[in-house]
C-alpha cells in the first residue's frame, strides 16, 4: 500500500519559499482619503465591486500564475476596482491609493478563481441531446438554474467559472456555455454563449439506439462536420460580399468553431479513440478541439496532441490501473498504477488540465483531482497544479484574457485559501467572484 502521508508531504511541500505559513483572520481597514474641497458622492456599492470604491488586497503569496514569467509573489499587494484587477506587486512596490479599502488577509494565500471545463450540474438538464446521433443544435443554456445548491457547492470549493455541458449520450450532444460562479442571475453569470459543442467518441454513444460501431459513428460525425464546416465557409463569403446569408440553427455552432470563437470539449478516452479526435477534428478539419477526460492509456496520444496544440482536460479520478473507478487499464505491467496526468506529462504535454465531470464526482472536489494527479507521479514544480486548475483551462477555452490568472485589466475572480489551493489539508475561506464577496468562512459562513 502507498503512504497517504507521502502524498501529503508532496502537495504542501510548496516551490522555494513558498512554503505554508499558519493563517491569521483577515482584517480590514480604510486606507486614509485625501482631503478635498470638492464634495465627493459616495459610493453605492462595496469595495472592489463595480460602482464601488477601490479594494487593496494584502496577502503573504499570490499566486499569479500567467501564462509566461513569474508564477508567484511573496508580500503582495492586488487592486481590484470597478470589478477588475487593476495592478498586483510587491507590497514594497505597489502603493495603495488614497481612499482604497484595505482587505489584509495575512498569512493567507490569494489565487484565481479555479476554471471547471466538463460539468453537468448548473441546471435542470430537461434537454433531449439523444434524439440524433448528431445534435449540434442543441443548447445547454436554456436550462440553467443561477441558485442550483450544486453550484454553490462548487464555488465553496473555488471555482468561479465553469462549462455547463450536455451529456455523452450520442457523438454531438450540443452547446455548452461557459457561466460564472456565485452570481445571482444567468445575464450576470454568461461568460460566453456558445460555450463549446460537446462531441461524445465512442464509449456512451455505442448504445445509442441502433447500438452504431466505431466506423459509423466516426463517418458519422466526420459528415456532420463537414457538412457545418461548408455552411460556415459559405455563409462567411455571403457576408464578405454583402450577399444573403440563410442561417441553419443546427450548424451556427459549427460557425463559431470555424472562427475560432468556441472550441469541441471532447468526450474520449483509449488511444485509438483518442487519436481519431486528433486525426478527424484537429488534423482535418483544423477545428479546434481540446481533450476532454483522456483516460485510460489515451495518454499516449500526448505527442500529436502537443504537435497540434490540443490540450488535456483530465478526470475524474486521473488513475488507470486495475480497479473498479472506470479506469481499467495497466499497460503491459499490471503492477503498475498509471497517473493519467503523469503519463501526458512523460510524453511532453504540458497543456494539462483537471476535470470532475460533476457530478460523477462533486465539483467542490475539483482540486482535489489536481492532488490525485500529484500522488500518482504528475511533477508540480512552478506551480503546475495550479496552473492545470486555472489558467490551462482558461487558455483551453479561449477565456485567458479574462480569468485564470491575477493580472492587471482581468476579472478579480479571487480565492483565499490557507495555504496551496491544490493541498486537501488546505481550505478555501474566500472568494470573490468580479469583485464581489460571494463566499466567506469566516463572517457568516456561506452566503446562501
Amino acid at each position: 500500500m502507498i503512504s497517504s502521508a507521502l502524498a501529503l508531504l508532496l502537495l504542501c511541500s510548496a516551490p522555494a519559499d513558498a512554503q505554508q505559513a499558519t493563517a491569521t483572520p483577515a482584517k480590514l481597514v480604510v486606507a486614509p482619503v485625501q482631503a478635498s474641497t470638492t464634495a465627493a458622492a459616495e459610493p453605492t456599492a462595496p469595495a472592489g465591486e463595480p460602482g464601488g470604491k477601490g479594494l487593496a488586497i494584502l496577502t503573504a503569496k499570490a499566486l499569479t500564475v500567467p501564462l509566461a514569467g513569474e508564477q508567484y509573489i511573496d508580500n503582495a499587494v492586488v487592486l481590484v476596482k470597478d470589478g477588475l484587477i487593476e495592478a498586483v506587486g510587491p507590497a514594497a512596490s505597489t502603493p495603495v491609493p488614497m481612499g482604497y479599502e484595505v482587505l489584509d488577509i495575512g498569512s493567507k494565500w490569494l489565487s484565481p478563481g479555479m476554471v471547471e471545463l466538463h460539468a453537468h450540474i448548473a441546471g435542470t438538464f430537461d434537454i433531449n441531446d439523444t434524439v440524433y446521433l448528431t445534435n449540434p443544435g442543441v443548447r445547454a443554456y436554456t436550462s440553467v438554474r443561477p441558485e442550483d445548491p450544486k453550484l454553490k457547492l462548487g464555488l465553496a470549493g473555488g471555482v468561479t467559472t465553469m462549462l455547463f455541458i450536455p451529456g455523452s449520450g450520442s457523438n454531438i450532444g450540443g452547446q455548452g456555455v461557459l457561466l460564472k460562479l456565485g452570481l445571482d442571475s444567468y445575464e450576470r453569470m454568461e461568460v460566453r454563449n456558445p460555450g463549446s459543442m460537446k462531441l461524445a467518441q465512442a464509449g456512451n454513444p455505442e448504445r445509442w439506439t441502433i447500438r452504431p460501431g466505431r466506423s459509423f459513428m466516426n463517418w458519422n460525425t466526420r459528415n456532420t462536420l463537414r457538412r457545418g464546416v461548408a455552411y460556415a465557409k459559405a455563409y462567411e463569403d455571403a457576408v464578405a460580399n454583402d450577399a444573403p446569408a440563410e442561417k441553419d440553427i443546427q450548424f451556427e455552432i459549427i460557425r463559431s468553431l470555424y472562427k475560432n470563437e468556441a472550441q469541441i470539449s471532447t468526450h474520449t478516452q483509449i488511444y485509438q479513440v483518442a487519436n481519431m479526435t486528433m486525426t478527424m477534428v484537429a488534423q482535418e478539419l483544423g477545428l479546434p478541439v481540446f481533450i476532454d477526460h483522456g483516460t485510460f492509456d489515451a495518454y499516449r496520444v500526448a505527442p500529436r496532441a502537443k504537435e497540434l496544440g490540443v490540450s488535456a482536460i483530465l478526470g475524474p479520478r486521473g488513475i488507470d490501473a486495475p480497479t473498479p473507478l472506470m479506469m481499467g487499464w495497466a499497460g503491459t505491467n499490471p503492477e503498475r498504477i498509471q497517473g493519467v496526468a503523469a503519463g501526458y506529462q512523460e510524453q511532453g504535454l504540458e497543456m494539462i488540465g483537471f476535470n470532475t465531470d460533476s457530478p460523477v464526482i462533486p465539483q467542490e472536489e475539483l482540486s482535489l483531482q489536481a492532488s490525485m494527479g500529484v500522488r500518482y507521479g504528475f511533477e508540480w514544480d512552478h506551480l503546475q497544479t495550479i496552473r492545470g486548475l486555472t489558467i490551462i483551462p482558461a487558455k483551453t477555452a479561449g477565456i485567458d484574457h479574462l480569468v485564470g490568472s491575477i493580472e492587471a485589466g482581468k476579472h478579480a475572480d479571487l480565492i483565499v485559501t490557507t495555504g496551496d489551493p491544490a493541498d486537501p489539508r488546505c481550505s478555501v475561506e474566500m472568494i470573490l467572484t468580479e469583485g464581489e464577496k460571494v463566499y466567506d468562512a469566516e463572517n457568516g459562513k456561506r452566503r446562501w
